[in-house]
């Protein structure tokens, strides 16, 4: 291992991409030889093995470089940093939450400061199906509303923190997504569609059923998969209408929608959907079919073609 480190370190060799799975579960010894070595690597080759270690590990769920992306969020370098926190995507153990939080409140980095909200955003849901401790989720609602709540801050990262947090079912959560709908920027407002939807509260129906209608076709798209989310059949009306909308996106978000809600009404629409001239609209009715017939009797023998 220390001499394929030293291969790493080396730019005057290639840099090969299968060699890099030996990078995967080192021993502590080795993973000490890596910290010494990290830092000698140039920066843009670790930018490249940080990209095809993210890679090789969605390709091949045996893999794990947990250890070297723990390295890569504290590096120089802006997007080793932002692709390390991507590539910790499936951690969760909760003493990352601490470093995340610090990304997000220190980082000169926009995107890796965004990285770290979504991160964070993972152990918001983690923490709604009961899987964080109270002290924990404290943590993690407290730096995403210090985030929602500071208007010097950045549209976008406000946004991302508003997307963030939407997942908890706790009151503060949802004034939080009232004010960000209130907005005056349109992009806020955007966001704020697409955290009802994360929210799960048959509440939200009546806003999202009147920006089905909007004039906006993000708006249309958002409320539509929102109400996918929500699972409620109140909103099959509405969404019956957006599989004729005249933006494609819309079209596909109404259609995967009808599949999550399931009922007669929704598929009927999909089986006719399933025969329009349009090849993306039939593969999108394909899929939903099976995922309503799925949704409906799972040990059923039923499939669509």
């Amino acid at each position: 291992m220390e001499s394929y480190f030293a291969e790493l370190v080396d730019k005057s060799k290639p840099l090969m991409i299968s060699k890099l799975t030996k990078l995967s579960a080192l021993t502590p010894a080795n993973l000490d030889l890596f910290c010494a070595s990290w830092g000698e690597i140039p920066t843009e080759r670790r930018q490249d093995v940080v990209g095809h270690l993210i890679t090789l590990a969605e390709g091949d769920p045996d893999l794990d470089f947990d250890d070297l992306f723990l390295i890569g969020i504290h590096d120089p370098d802006e997007t080793v940093r932002e692709k390390s926190i991507d590539g910790l995507w499936e951690y969760e153990r909760s003493p990352l939450i601490d470093p995340l939080i610090k990304i997000l409140r220190r980082d000169p980095c926009e995107p890796v400061r965004a990285a770290a909200i979504t991160a964070l955003g993972k152990f918001a849901l983690l923490s709604e199906f009961g899987k964080l401790r109270p002290k924990d989720e404290d943590k993690v609602v407290e730096a995403l509303l210090e985030v929602t709540r500071n208007y010097n801050e950045e549209i976008d990262i406000r946004r991302r923190a508003v997307e963030a947090i939407s997942s908890l079912s706790v009151p503060v959560v949802v004034e939080t997504i009232s004010e960000a709908y209130s907005s005056k920027d349109g992009r806020m407002k955007i966001s704020a569609i697409y955290a009802m939807g994360m929210n799960s509260d048959p509440a939200w129906l009546p806003i999202l059923i009147k920006e089905m209608a909007s004039p906006d076709p993000e708006l249309r798209f958002e409320a539509a998969r929102a109400c996918g989310e929500i699972e409620d059949a109140q909103a099959v009306p509405q969404l019956l209408k957006l599989i004729r909308d005249p933006d494609t996106q819309v079209r596909i978000a109404a259609i995967d929608a009808l599949g999550k809600i399931g009922g007669e009404d929704a598929e009927a629409a999909l089986q006719e959907c399933a025969k329009h001239a349009e090849e993306y609209v039939r593969d999108a009715a394909a899929d939903a079919l099976r995922e309503l017939y799925f949704n409906r009797d799972p040990f059923s023998t039923e499939t669509f073609e």
